[in-house]
């Protein structure tokens, strides 16, 4: 748009083709929220009722929240402190925001990555019968009742390694820049993720006993329907968007920012848009029928979060034909899908740091570096030597998981529609997604969108935990 523009993004560098930023961006929204999160609540909302929800919330909040969010990006080339700013100088306070919900995000995410690379050498060096079965006593000794999980992040110096491992292979990328780093990582990674969740689906559908669980996942539930389920329904499902597309994480600002400008705006945005609802929809083909089988059909089994993740799936693993094998190829896939999340939220905050403080990006990266390790060490010594300190009764890493996607992200959501719905005007986003002659199909519904629904559905995800209490 301006010189100024122009030069921003000269200087900090830019993706180089279309596949590039379509696989980084899609690479950011794959992650783990779509591999354990997603199955867990397809399972929960009444599996093919939620599916339903879910796409249609995708491709119309998903699309509307996602579009703003790279048009403002590659419209002012800055990061999100400068990019709100540039928008309007009365709403510069929300790129804070946008820039702290990454850099509270990004390090206990790294410590979830920690436990992923554990699991990953786990199975990779034959072990997997140990995470699966085993169990370990407590530390000062007792009769031996911890898992394999349990036991691994009550340690001290495991948990560490790994954490350090991982924070620095993210930094490593980060340092090498947008196109030599994140691109080329992006485009050898998600081809690569998305062999391996095709053949692991595939795979567990050719257990016996499988098409019970496929029929679980995707057969809408309507045995106990009401007007409450609903409405937890539609929270989940738009709450899950924010965990699978990256929204209001200040990403797509930051990776809009590199985006070409030539390149369609809209096309763009689609195309992220069926490669990240792809991959969370064959995670659920992978977990939901092979836990359904391994448990006997028993729904209680599809926990979220640790508990699924580490503590189910190595036990259906170890019950299945050629578990070891899979459950390898299964870390390895999740390692990836963090593995670009979090560089995607790294190169966020470190983009803050190089325009702030005018820092090469070497330097940027390493500052980021320094204050991942010692914010993700909180959340790594609550579960082992910090076990008895809770904030509201949360471990940290739960605490900052609370804080900022069910707080901080639907408020910056909604500050974000009312500030390009009714002060600047959504003319603002349809500008730079009509530049240079591209066609933008779905205006009119980007209107509604960021004017009426969304700013309806931020309030809802805000009031549901009051909603739910009463």
């Amino acid at each position: 748009m301006t010189k100024q523009t122009d030069k921003s993004n000269d200087t900090k560098g830019g993706f180089g083709s279309k596949i590039g930023f379509i696989l980084a961006a899609a690479g950011s929204a794959v992650g783990l929220g779509n591999i354990w999160r997603f199955p867990y609540l397809a399972a929960k909302y009444g599996g093919g009722f939620f599916l339903l929800v879910y796409l249609i919330f995708a491709v119309t909040f998903g699309f509307a929240l996602m579009i703003t969010e790279i048009a403002i990006g590659r419209r002012t080339g800055k990061s999100v402190i400068g990019a709100y700013k540039d928008v309007h100088p009365k709403f510069g306070a929300m790129g804070w925001l946008a820039m702290l919900i990454p850099a509270l995000i990004l390090p206990y995410y790294c410590v979830i990555g920690g436990w992923v690379l554990k699991y990953m050498c786990t199975f990779i060096t034959g072990q997997g019968a140990d995470a699966a079965e085993k169990l370990y006593a407590p530390v000062g000794g007792g009769e031996a009742t911890l898992t394999f999980f349990e036991h691994f992040i009550g340690m001290i110096g495991q948990p560490v390694v790994f954490f350090l491992v991982y924070v620095a292979i993210n930094a490593l990328v980060v340092m090498l820049g947008v196109e030599k780093g994140i691109e080329k990582v992006s485009k050898f990674l998600m081809p690569v993720l998305l062999v391996l969740i095709i053949g692991i689906s595939i795979y567990t559908l050719t257990m016996d006993g499988a098409m019970e669980g496929l029929k679980y996942y995707v057969l809408p539930d309507f045995s106990d329907f009401s007007a409450g389920k609903l409405f937890k329904t539609v929270a989940a499902a738009v709450g899950q968007l924010f965990y699978s597309m990256s929204i209001a994480m200040g990403i797509m600002i930051t990776y809009g920012s590199y985006m070409r400008k030539e390149d369609s705006l809209e096309g763009s945005v689609r195309q992220i848009e069926v490669f990240d609802t792809a991959v969370a929809f064959l995670a659920g083909l992978i977990i939901v029928p092979g836990v359904f089988v391994f448990s006997g059909g028993s729904a209680g089994s599809l926990q979220a979060g640790p508990s699924l993740m580490f503590i189910t799936l190595p036990k259906v693993f170890q019950a299945m034909p050629a578990g070891q094998f899979i459950g390898a190829a299964f870390f390895v896939l999740v390692a990836l899908a963090a593995m670009t999340s979090s560089i995607s939220l790294m190169e966020t905050v470190t983009a803050v740091v190089m325009e702030k403080f005018s820092m090469g990006r070497k330097k940027a990266a390493c500052v980021v570096f320094v204050f991942t390790v010692l914010l993700g060490l909180v959340s790594v010594f609550g579960f082992n030597i910090w076990a008895d300190v809770t904030v509201f009764g949360m471990d940290f890493l739960t605490f900052f998981d609370t804080v900022t996607n069910n707080i901080m992200m639907p408020i910056l959501a909604l500050l974000t529609c009312v500030l390009i719905g009714y002060v600047v005007g959504t003319s603002y986003i349809e500008e730079e997604a009509e530049r240079e002659g591209q066609k933008f199909h779905s205006k009119l519904l980007f209107k509604v969108m960021i004017k009426f629904i969304c700013p309806v559905c931020m309030v809802i995800i805000l009031i549901t935990p009051f909603v739910t209490e009463l």
